[in-house]
């Protein structure tokens, strides 16, 4: 039986006018700017005007680690924001935006699949309303107006071996991670050793989503180090007087995007950090204010638990005071198997065996969410394939670690099919067993926090990181920021730094080979193993299958 494909579904979805998505919220028209007939962003006065409205329920969706054969945590968590509706929630889905690199690259887009999405799915994915290329040019702004400085006299005193702020760009290229700048003779400038991120790594991306008014995201983008004296003393963005106009740049990037699913149902999609290299959440700014006009609010942290869903407990929950009344760890039969060794190719062949081999990596999870105080649902990922004996061994494993795992048809038949789910999620959230704490407390030493999560995450023996390191964290400590929390840059793939190691490994190294601080953000980076803060193009990268048809539609995108 062939299927359509993501791309087809979302052509033919009947979309609704924008200001009747909002009207859904009583957001009235006058605080949506609309960009097009259907998307628009939600005005700071509107925003500032529900705040004293109660809290809904906050549901964190996550997943088991990211393999090849595919978990579909975007496609739950739309799913289960359809399938609250369908039971009569008022609910709201917060998902974060697109970058480029990944959507050329190899990973794809994020707006879910199936019958499960949010629309309009190529506008999400590609340019959208203009806040990825904000952020990258409030931070280029930043980056020119440092080499400027330098230029004409530096009255900071800057050492050019020791400025720390990288540029940015959307776009996954491996030539650009370490560069020569200012290269070219006396008129270009002092040439020094430079280098590029991806703009979802850059700090800029992680402020914006942190920061919780214009006020706030001015602040911290001052508090930025971007650069030593000789001295070795900080020179922050606010000595370089950038802060005001970078501000104004991402004045309407503040702003949360409002669009809607397939069953018109109210989204939000705002920021984009990476888990595996920044905090991985949608801003703080769409969750709270969501909170503020629905009764339960769905949303994502990005790739596996042990980064994405770490980060949201103690990065974003700790700093914008949230706490979530139930996380949903998604999950499917085929990663359960290719966990347990099946090859990709073998995924089809029924292999109970294999599914409980696999699902030592799913308890482990299950046990790290746990340790948060927060009760956790499991939704088994249906895929077409999946035979009722692999379902059930699924389903057993998960009654064994004391919580209960629903299956979700939602790719296939939408909110029809995740109506289970989101009833088992309704009957959790409201049971108010919650007990949310982060895992570590702010004034614990920086190093100690490191091996906090590397143990009681990852379950490694130990963290590896020189003199080097060690002196620069308590150096950071003496200057007042010992209370931030760690922010783990680290595979994907793995609870190891090994993104080839599967399963749920014990007695392993973590080690850290640099430290970097956001003092803006409000968090320490720990770059672990072989991660990279600007990701390569595959050997086939996606670009080569995208382009035009005949009727001016995106073929290839999905």
């Amino acid at each position: 039986m062939s299927y359509k494909s993501d791309i087809e579904i979302a052509r033919e979805a009947k979309k609704k006018p924008i200001q009747e998505i909002g009207a859904k919220l009583g957001i009235p028209t006058d605080h949506l700017l609309p960009y097009g007939h259907d998307k628009a962003k939600v005005s700071q006065d509107y925003i500032t005007s529900v705040q004293g409205n109660k809290n809904g329920k906050l549901i964190l969706v996550t997943a088991i680690n990211p393999t090849p054969a595919g978990e579909g945590k975007t496609t739950t968590t739309v799913g289960l924001g359809d399938g609250l509706n369908r039971i009569g929630q008022k609910a709201m889905v917060c998902i974060r935006e697109a970058s480029l690199g990944p959507n050329f690259g190899m990973k794809g887009g994020a707006a879910g699949g199936g019958y499960a999405q949010v629309v309009p799915m190529e506008d999400m994915n590609l340019h959208f309303t203009g806040d990825f290329h904000a952020i990258t040019s409030a931070h280029s702004l930043l980056s020119a107006m440092i080499d400027n400085h330098i230029y004409w006299g530096n009255e900071q005193d800057i050492d050019v071996r020791r400025v720390v702020w990288r540029r940015v760009v959307d776009m996954n290229d491996r030539a650009l991670r370490q560069i020569n700048v200012s290269l070219g003779g006396v008129a270009n400038g002092f040439p020094r050793e430079g280098g590029f991120d991806i703009t979802v790594a850059s700090e800029v991306m992680a402020i914006l989503c942190l920061s919780l008014n214009l006020k706030d995201l001015e602040k911290r983008l001052g508090d930025m180090i971007v650069a030593y004296r000789r001295d070795r003393s900080p020179v922050y963005c606010r000595d370089i007087k950038a802060q005001g106009a970078m501000t104004v740049l991402l004045k309407d990037a503040m702003q949360p995007n409002l669009v809607q699913t397939l069953e018109n149902n109210p989204a939000f999609v705002h920021g984009g950090p990476f888990a595996n290299i920044a905090h991985g959440c949608n801003s703080v700014i769409a969750t709270t204010t969501a909170l503020k006009i629905s009764d339960y609010v769905v949303t994502e942290a990005g790739f596996g638990a042990d980064l994405g869903a770490e980060k949201f407990m103690n990065i974003k929950c700790r700093k914008a005071g949230l706490a979530p009344d139930c996380v949903v760890l998604v999950a499917t039969v085929r990663a359960m198997k290719m966990n347990g060794g099946v090859a990709k190719a073998d995924l089809g062949a029924e292999n109970v065996e294999a599914v409980k081999a696999g699902c030592p990596n799913l308890g482990r999870h299950i046990e790290n969410i746990k340790s948060f105080g927060v009760p956790v649902v499991v939704a088994i990922n249906h895929f077409v394939t999946d035979t009722d004996a692999e379902v059930e061994a699924v389903k057993a494993y998960v009654a064994s670690h004391g919580a209960e795992a629903v299956l979700s048809r939602h790719w296939e038949l939408g909110s029809e099919g995740s109506e289970p789910l989101a009833r088992k999620v309704v009957e959790v959230a409201e049971a108010g067993n919650a007990n949310f704490a982060p895992l570590y407390a702010d004034e614990m030493p920086l190093f100690q926090k490191m091996e906090t999560i590397a143990k009681r995450i990852y379950r490694a023996d130990e963290v590896i990181a020189d003199k080097k390191i060690r002196d620069q964290l308590k150096a950071w400590e003496e200057q007042g920021y010992g209370n931030l929390p760690i922010c783990m840059a680290k595979t994907q793939y793995s609870f190891t730094t090994d993104p080839g190691v599967r399963g749920a490994p014990t007695g392993h190294s973590v080690p850290v080979r640099e430290v970097r601080l956001s003092a803006g953000a409000g968090f320490i980076v720990a770059v672990c193993g072989e991660i990279m803060t600007m990701p390569g193009l595959p050997s086939k990268p996606a670009a080569e299958n995208i382009q035009l048809n005949d009727n001016g539609q995106i073929e290839g995108l999905f």
